[in-house]
This record gives structure tokens, C-alpha cells and sequence, in this order.
């Protein structure tokens, strides 16, 4: 039994490929808001605030905020695309990785790390395509034709 993806199942894999890479940029931006969203919470006690009494966009004291809650907003968005992303990551894992990495449990868990440390899904979006690019173009790759011995010489051909 061969050990890791099989042709059938490249149109899985260039599909979810697809996905993964929108989630990335996407969990990965809204993560940098996340971001900005606990500094300004945690260090200023201030909340990002859409139409409130501040004007437009406003970062108002936590407490009486009136507007829309941005920062909230940021909170869950973020978790619902990390889901997408890491649904995405999984399944990757599941038929691209799978069998083929020394330790492919591992590989799933570091490209998860994407949606939690900032900017780190940016370098993935650059670098799981790549990796999975090369293992479709490994599966793709004709095997050849068998051959019974080492080629004819030039002398022994023209015999």
C-alpha cells in the first residue's frame, strides 16, 4: 500500500490548497487587528468604536461605548476564520502531508500556528503552497517507462 496522496486525490488538494490560501491572508489580517484590538484594550482601557458619540471611528473608554463594538467584531471574526483556516490546514494535512513528513502530526500543529501568532500565516500562505505544489507535481510525475537492461550503445544500435 503506497503511503501518502494519490492522483485522485489532487483535485482535493488543489482545491482546499485554494481556500487555505485566502484564509491565511485572511485570519492573518484580522489577526494584526486582534492585535491592535488588546493593545488598545489592555494597555489603554479603550475600545474601537464605529459611530458613536467620538465620531466615525473612535476609541472610546470600555465602558460607555454607545456605538458598534469593533473590537468585538475583530474578536469574532477572527475565531470563525481561524476555524475556516484551520479546517483548511487539516485537511491538507489529512491527504497532502500525511505519511509523508517524519513527523506529520507536528507539520499540522506549526501551519495552526499560523492563525495564532501574528503575521506567521503570511509566511505560510508563501510557503504550504509551495510544498504542496511539489508533492502534486511528484504525484503528476509520469514514472516512466520499465526497462529490462541499460540502453543500447550507439555502436550496438546501428548493428
Amino acid at each position: 500500500m503506497a503511503i501518502g496522496p494519490k492522483a485522485s486525490d489532487i483535485p482535493l488538494i488543489r482545491r482546499t490548497l485554494a481556500v487555505y490560501k485566502v484564509s491565511s491572508v485572511l485570519t492573518g489580517t484580522f489577526l494584526i487587528g486582534l492585535v491592535v484590538m488588546m493593545i488598545t484594550r489592555y494597555g489603554f482601557d479603550r475600545d474601537i468604536e464605529l459611530n458613536g458619540p467620538s465620531g466615525f471611528l473612535a476609541l472610546s473608554p470600555v465602558d460607555t461605548l454607545t456605538g458598534v463594538n469593533v473590537s468585538i467584531f475583530l474578536l469574532a471574526v477572527h475565531g470563525w476564520l481561524y476555524v475556516l483556516y484551520l479546517g483548511c490546514d487539516f485537511v491538507l494535512w489529512r491527504v497532502a502531508y500525511r505519511g509523508m513528513h517524519p513527523q506529520p502530526f507536528l507539520k499540522f500543529l506549526w501551519i495552526a500556528m499560523g492563525g495564532i501568532i501574528p503575521f506567521l500565516s503570511f509566511f505560510f500562505e508563501r510557503q504550504v503552497p509551495r510544498e504542496v505544489e511539489a508533492i502534486i507535481a511528484r504525484i503528476e510525475q509520469p514514472a516512466g517507462p520499465a526497462s529490462s537492461g541499460p540502453a543500447p550503445t550507439s555502436q550496438e544500435a546501428s548493428a
